[in-house]
């Protein structure tokens, strides 16, 4: 395991524990982070338009295709600093 993927699981258990909860965009932003670094690239069908929950995360994640795991990972880690404090 290399070092960003440790720095990556203490941000994920850090996400969990957070000062102060994360406006709607923050929360967005580190879903999409997490699956694009977890997962890679969106794939599946968008979720219907009355699911906004779901087609807001589907839209977010999709903003990330293309981007390395590496960097989505590094990404995570740095938001969840900066939310820390």
């Amino acid at each position: 395991m290399t070092d960003l993927d440790t720095q990556f699981e203490q941000a994920g258990e850090d996400a969990q524990n957070l000062p102060e909860k994360p406006d709607n965009d923050t929360l967005l932003e580190l879903y999409s982070l997490y699956k694009q670094a977890t997962v890679g690239d969106v794939s599946g069908e968008k979720p219907g338009f009355f699911d906004f929950v779901g087609a807001a995360k589907y839209e977010a994640w999709e903003s990330l295709r293309g981007v390395d795991s590496g960097d989505a990972k590094q990404r995570y880690v740095d938001l969840v600093n900066r939310l820390k404090g």
